[in-house]
């Protein structure tokens, strides 16, 4: 070895010293290479490795590992480095291995090798003030021919130093940045992503967001610090005294949203208490694991109508019993829109064509309206949508642009360019059940001083009234009868949905319901009509609400 390592072979195991006091051990076991100990007779361990051609041999590739692997052992970073296909790279994380992750002793141990293939066990101290605790792993390297050296090296990849080393990824020891947050719900139930697994992104934001101003201490631990997202822990050095962080989640109905979704791929479902804006609820089943119940943006159907025969109501265009055209077909902008199967309903009342969905009695008053914008006014006025919400974490709450022409006709419906996700459309319910629009929180705007949006103003009494009859007479005879049937409780409404997506089969699913004080909504991607798949997540939370 070099000036910075030196050592001998005793008992057949390589003792490597540092500055004379003791760092590292190489156990050579089942030796593989030439026979005669660690080392060229010149010390330097790259010297191990002389230049050939063709395909490593098994010689070689047991004299580069026993050399690269003593260096490292002995913490010499320059020596192994230079033993490697990425010296830069090599020669920082073994560095780092004893300066970043605290490493006072490692003893590394080989296997036998396979082919270019070497594996071996790892036995490391890590000490942190005053504090040292084991910690072992296996990994494995593999052997490669120099492409302009042709020397025998070994193939550099984060994995080497550790086996859960990702491209980028180091390995850190000591105090992390806060103390450790153990998340409550609002009866002070822990939420775990074990327990809750698709809590596990909003936990995860919500602990960075306030795992600081909610009291404790932190510890010291071993992490892999990852080149973008959370950083995983390995090992745990001192406990720390952990903050309690209390969300307005509910523990029951999280564990029912967590079993619903199950049963649909790619489903997504958000329950808030419609008193106060409380999301009790926030579940996502996801081949991506994209928060979509609260960060979705897709055209939420014919759920939106609650907001549309708001705005006709607010103008006094329509009233839940007087009769609407519910037509098989209504023009406007030069497109055709239709009913579903192209049902009619002659001399039905407003009330009957929104509990059976009815496209063109919704279109037909736009030449009344008389205002581009009016749609969207009464969004963002009363329901709130596009005030920039602060729920705790990042959402997105929901756009209802003003269009023209076919695109005005197709927003009436929840088509064109609307775009929701289950938090909005909950909250949607919320405020037409209530008739005042308050805020999605997942937790306190107490622990941070953020300014909640509020609505410029609230529903007319008259027309939230009509509204949350039209929603009862939905859940009682309409599209939503079979599935509102499976909810307890007699004071319930709900409103189902189905938005054509370019390029899909099948119609994305939408429902979204209230029962008592507890409002719901869900969205199945390709899930098909409101009830085939939406309806029966959103009937299980509310029956758990």
């Amino acid at each position: 070895m070099n000036g910075a390592a030196k050592g001998a072979i005793v008992g057949g195991v390589f003792l490597a010293m540092v500055g004379g006091a003791g760092y590292g051990v190489y156990a050579l076991v089942g030796d593989g290479g030439d026979g005669k100990g660690g080392g060229r007779p010149d010390g330097s361990a790259s010297a191990q490795a002389e230049k050939g051609s063709g395909p490593v041999t098994e010689k070689e590739t047991a004299a580069t590992a026993k050399a690269f692997l003593a260096a490292w052992a002995a913490g010499d970073a320059r020596a192994a480095a230079d033993l490697t296909n990425n010296a830069a790279a090599a020669q920082t994380a073994v560095g780092d291995f004893t300066a970043k992750a605290h490493v006072s002793k490692a003893v590394i141990t080989p296997g036998t090798p396979n082919g270019t293939t070497v594996p071996y066990k790892v036995e490391a101290e890590i000490t942190y003030e005053g504090v040292t605790k084991p910690l072992a792993y296996d990994s494995q390297l593999t052997v490669v021919r120099g492409l302009t050296s042709g020397k025998p090296l070994v193939d550099w990849q984060e994995s080497v130093l550790h086996p859960q080393l990702q491209r980028g990824e180091t390995l850190r020891a000591g105090a992390p940045a806060s103390p450790p947050v153990k998340a409550v719900d609002r009866n002070g139930q822990e939420l775990s992503a074990e327990k809750y697994p698709s809590l596990g992104p909003v936990l995860d934001e919500l602990r960075a967001a306030y795992g600081g101003k909610a009291g404790g201490k932190p510890g010291a631990e071993v992490w892999i610090e990852p080149a973008a997202g959370p950083k995983r822990t390995l090992l745990t050095l001192v406990e720390g005294e952990p903050s309690t962080l209390k969300t307005y989640l509910d523990a029951g109905v999280q564990a029912a949203a967590e079993q619903a979704v199950a049963k649909h791929p790619e489903a997504s479902v958000v329950a808030v208490q419609t008193g106060n804006g409380h999301i009790l609820a926030v579940a996502n089943h996801r081949k991506d694991g994209f928060n979509a119940a609260m960060r979705g943006a897709r055209a939420p159907g014919s759920t939106l109508k609650i907001v549309t025969a708001a705005m006709l109501m607010d103008r006094g265009l329509v009233s839940a019993d007087k009769p609407a055209e519910c037509t098989k077909e209504a023009v406007w902008g030069g497109r055709t829109f239709h009913n579903l199967k192209n049902f009619e309903a002659p001399g039905a009342t407003f009330a009957t064509a929104f509990a059976r969905s009815c496209n063109t009695a919704f279109i037909k008053p736009i030449d009344e309206v008389k205002d581009d914008a009016a749609l969207s006014k009464e969004a963002t006025q009363v329901f709130g949508i596009g005030l920039d919400w602060k729920t705790g974490v990042k959402s997105v709450d929901g756009r209802v642009p003003t269009a023209t022409g076919a695109e005005e006709a197709a927003g009436y419906i929840g088509q064109g360019q609307i775009t929701m996700n289950p938090l909005n459309v909950a909250s949607i319910t919320a405020t037409a059940r209530t008739g005042v629009f308050r805020q999605p929180l997942l937790v306190s705007p107490d622990l941070d001083g953020r300014t909640i949006a509020t609505a410029q103003r609230r529903m007319k009494s008259s027309v939230q009234s009509q509204l949350v009859s039209m929603m009862r007479l939905t859940a009682s005879s309409g599209t939503a009868q079979q599935t509102m049937a499976a909810v307890g409780g007699s004071d319930k409404g709900a409103k189902t949905g189905s938005a054509e997506v370019d390029g899909s089969g099948s119609p994305d699913s939408w429902f979204t319901g209230f029962s008592g004080d507890v409002a719901a909504a869900a969205m199945v991607e390709g899930g098909g009509h409101g009830s085939d798949a939406a309806g029966p997540i959103v009937a299980q939370v509310l029956n758990a609400g």
